[in-house]
């Protein structure tokens, strides 16, 4: 019975490799769920980033990726549709040979297909992406619970992708209909399909917006938010690295939660110092009660300070330290 039971001592004595990231920062090694709602850019998404790490170069415009060996199930897709999107994501350039398609499979067959796949390529840490995982989940059983049955097919799909170290088996799967505060909630089903999974990423877009948010966690990934912009199809980070991409996503609620009128004087201020009701009503064209009022939200909101009587300036930067930026990335908001 306890003959998987190992000791502290041997388990201090281990030496594991690092985790490996086929894209930094989103795709980790393991089994993982890319969620969206419909027509929201997911299967652009992937086959994006299926394509880089086929030919090796940049995932999502910025992130270096090694080449590797890539299968694409993609089977809600055919050729044609696929040989179209794939032209539009290379930009002219040949389709990579290291990006392999299936685009029909029984549910039955799909584990199957990635085993062999999986082994086939196994000392080169493949990715496998399968779109949608909708279409190969087996009708449940009768009697059988609901979470039984998702966990079941999620733990059948990290057993093949965890018998290859460094390989990585991403399901794009779709979001629920209600809406939920914590993104993780938003994955369709039970919690079995998410209990299963090693890492998750959702992808938040308003319909006909080119911006969106990638939502990432897992079990061993820093938990963190991404903002992305697509044109015409193609996904690419919305800043100059990782980094800057969690920036923009705070930037870009900070901008929402102020009207663009707001945001016009609160660049006034950031600009030109010193400030009074008077000055931005003669600016702006407004009553100087209205330009009163919008200062002192800004000044309640800490995004303003307020030097004297009537008179609002910008926040301290830490200039006497030779420190700066706070302004230069308040004004960034406008822009």
């Amino acid at each position: 019975m306890l003959s998987g039971m190992v000791s502290g001592a041997w388990l201090d004595a281990q030496e594991f490799p690092p985790l490996e990231w086929l894209v930094e920062g989103i795709l980790p090694e393991g089994f993982g769920l890319l969620v969206a709602p419909p027509k929201a850019g997911k299967s652009w998404m992937v086959a994006g980033i299926g394509l880089a790490c086929a030919a090796g170069g940049y995932a999502l415009g910025k992130i270096v990726v090694k080449q590797r060996p890539v299968l694409y199930l993609a089977l809600e897709d055919g050729h044609r549709r696929l040989q179209s999107r794939f032209r539009t994501l290379t930009e002219g350039e040949p389709i990579p040979n290291r990006m392999h398609v299936i685009i029909s499979a029984r549910p039955n067959e799909v584990p199957g297909m990635i085993g062999e796949f999986l082994h086939l390529h196994r000392t080169e840490k493949p990715l496998v992406v399968l779109d949608t995982l909708g279409k190969v989940k087996p009708p449940k059983q009768s009697g059988q619970e609901a979470y039984a049955a998702d966990y079941a097919i999620g733990t059948r799909l990290k057993e093949l992708v965890d018998s290859v170290p460094g390989s990585c088996l991403v399901a794009v799967h779709h979001t629920r209909k209600a809406e939920s505060a914590d993104f993780v909630d938003a994955v369709s089903g039970t919690q079995g399909i998410a209990g299963s999974a090693d890492f998750i990423l959702v992808l938040a877009r308003k319909r006909k917006d080119d911006q969106a948010v990638l939502s990432v966690t897992g079990r061993d990934v820093p938990e963190n938010e991404y903002a992305l912009v697509t044109e015409e199809g193609r996904w690419r980070l919305d800043g100059m690295d990782l980094v800057d991409a969690a920036a923009t996503v705070d930037k870009r609620r900070e901008s929402k939660s102020l009207g663009d009128r707001s945001m016009d004087i609160l660049a006034h201020v950031m600009t030109n110092g010193p400030t009074t009701p008077r000055d931005i009503a003669d600016r702006f064209g407004m009553d100087n009660k209205l330009a009163s009022n919008a200062l002192a939200r800004l000044y309640e909101s800490e995004r303003i300070t307020k030097t004297g009587r009537g008179v609002y300036d910008r926040l301290p930067t830490g200039g006497e330290s030779g420190e700066s930026g706070e302004t230069d990335e308040l004004l960034q908001v406008r822009a």
